[in-house]
């Protein structure tokens, strides 16, 4: 994950360093009861990583914390114990952006898309993201992550938009073909902009 320190609580909507411990606890508990848009969701417990057996009950008790908080969660893989993040969290109401963890590695990036495009045809997915920050860690090229996603785009065959996340806007750029958020109604709906 990149760090980019302009971005720091940006997200929060207001000046919180300002708060005091209490005013803090209050404007949480308010974010909270309106419930949170949306948030990146992790499966895992301490001393857990990708590739570890997970549970749907583990799946399930992190979602249901978090239920009542929050309309949307983002995921950055599709394949292994996240492919069942999306359906889980679907049977409970919530909207998702679901990722393709794409690396250097061809044979998995493979999995990732496939995953990805039967979980978008399966109805599991709301907005399908390709690529999470892999232009950032240098491990594809341009070329081959605007191929991943128009093969992605090709092979789904429900309405759902296919996002590239902000730190790739440049690609958005040259591409006008790819779906963002200036033209993709549920785009604007997730970032909270309809």
């Amino acid at each position: 994950m990149s760090y980019r320190e302009d971005k720091l609580m940006s997200l929060a909507g207001a000046d919180i360093n300002q708060l005091t411990e209490s005013e803090l606890k209050t404007y949480c508990k308010e974010l909270l009861k309106n419930k949170i848009h949306g948030i990146c969701f992790s499966v895992y417990d301490e001393n857990q990583k990708p590739g570890d057996d997970i549970s749907d009950e583990q799946i399930l008790k992190k979602l249901e914390i978090i239920k009542p908080h929050v309309k949307w969660i983002r995921t950055f893989s599709c394949s292994d114990e996240n492919m069942r993040i999306p359906i889980l969290a679907k049977e409970l109401g919530f909207k998702t952006l679901v990722g393709a963890w794409l690396g250097k590695d061809l044979d998995k990036n493979q999995i990732e898309v496939d995953k990805l495009i039967e979980l978008c045809n399966d109805g599991y997915i709301d907005v399908a993201a390709v690529g999470n920050e892999v232009m950032y860690r240098k491990d594809l090229s341009e070329e081959k992550l605007i191929e991943y996603i128009k093969y992605v785009k090709s092979k789904i065959k429900t309405e759902v938009p296919v996002y590239l996340n902000k730190q790739q806007k440049e690609l958005l750029e040259k591409f006008r073909d790819i779906e963002n958020e200036k033209s993709n109604p549920s785009i604007k709906k997730f970032l909270g902009k309809s």
